[in-house]
């Protein structure tokens, strides 16, 4: 089958690229980026370097696609989330403009990924809460700017199925990492920070480390192989709800750098930064719903993850070949 990977320059997307491609898929893939910033980059498909905000490049990239993954969007740690709400919300116009261009083109089906951001606030005060229930998205209070953004997004693809027959599958992904990602430059996540810092730390001898928040706020984290082969599964059904894929191993940011220290062999000193962005108290992904639909539900242990994260990030430190490309994104 022909499919179109929006965001296939971004992280999630280009592990996906690639998975298709094992799978003997032709792949076309899009991305804002130029593609010397592209984390994984196959010059055996279409590539596109194109702002699909523009209904013109949506109508380019789908002509003659079956099947459509949106992963395209303008994001990256709560840091970025936080100070750039207006460029958040206006990833709404990728997902508008692809839906339109859907339909134009008889694209079969179509993919959005969303996001544990479009959770009600109110549902996230307290450290280690219960996993989050997909019908905990409404009443709706979700992240400002970026969760109102994927939120709104989830409609419009409810809708387009409803009133034009488009067949759409919708992930509420739980905080993903896993090597070939950002991990410096403000846009990275919680576990490539953390190992960047302590790989650095160790490098340099370094004995303290800067930490957002108080360090409880917790969190539960999904790699980016089981992201990918929950992804596929929901995307394969014939699920039209939106679905958690994400772990419910739930821990504080403490324990994930209690993790990465005996990982990386090298302990550190933890300077608090309270003023620092630092999102909802708690937050976790509840499975129940797709385990018993799908059968399905996350395989490698967080620690296991960290592992192969921080081997990366440390390697990609010391050789400094990539420091560009991945510390932007």
């Amino acid at each position: 089958m022909r499919y179109l990977v929006c965001g296939a320059g971004g992280f999630i997307g280009g592990h996906l690229v690639r998975n298709l491609m094992e799978e003997g898929h032709e792949v076309v893939c899009a991305d804002v980026k130029p593609l010397e910033y592209w984390f994984q980059l196959f010059e055996e498909n279409k590539n596109y370097s194109l702002d699909l905000k523009e209904y013109e490049h949506c109508l380019k990239v789908t002509k003659n696609i079956d099947f459509i993954y949106n992963m395209a969007c303008n994001m990256g740690g709560m840091g970025f989330i936080e100070n750039n709400k207006a460029e958040c919300m206006l990833s709404v116009l990728i997902n508008t403009n692809l839906l339109r261009a859907c339909l134009v083109n008889k694209v079969q089906r179509y993919f959005y990924s969303s996001s544990a951001c479009v959770y009600n606030a109110q549902k996230q005060n307290e450290t280690f809460i219960p996993g989050l229930k997909e019908e905990d998205a409404y009443p709706a209070e979700p992240e400002d700017g970026y969760g109102w953004e994927k939120l709104f997004s989830e409609r419009m693809c409810r809708h387009f199925t409803e009133d034009f027959g488009l067949e759409t599958r919708v992930v509420r992904y739980h905080n993903v990492y896993g090597p070939l990602g950002t991990y410096d430059g403000g846009r990275e996540k919680a576990p490539a920070a953390m190992c960047r810092k302590i790989a650095e730390a160790k490098m340099k001898n370094i004995k303290e480390i800067e930490v957002w928040g108080d360090g409880q706020q917790t969190r539960s984290f999904m790699y980016i192989t089981d992201c990918i082969e929950g992804t596929k599964k929901l995307f394969n059904s014939n699920l039209k709800e939106p679905y958690n894929v994400g772990s419910s191993e739930q821990v504080s940011i403490n324990q994930m750098i209690d993790m990465i220290e005996e990982i990386a062999d090298y302990k550190v000193d933890r300077k608090y930064l309270l003023d620092k962005p630092k999102g909802v108290r708690g937050r976790s992904s509840d499975n129940a719903k797709i385990i018993k639909d799908l059968n399905w539900s996350p395989t490698l242990p967080l620690k296991d993850g960290l592992a192969k994260t921080y081997n990366w990030i440390f390697n990609e430190l010391k050789s400094g070949e990539n420091s560009l490309k991945f510390s932007r994104s």
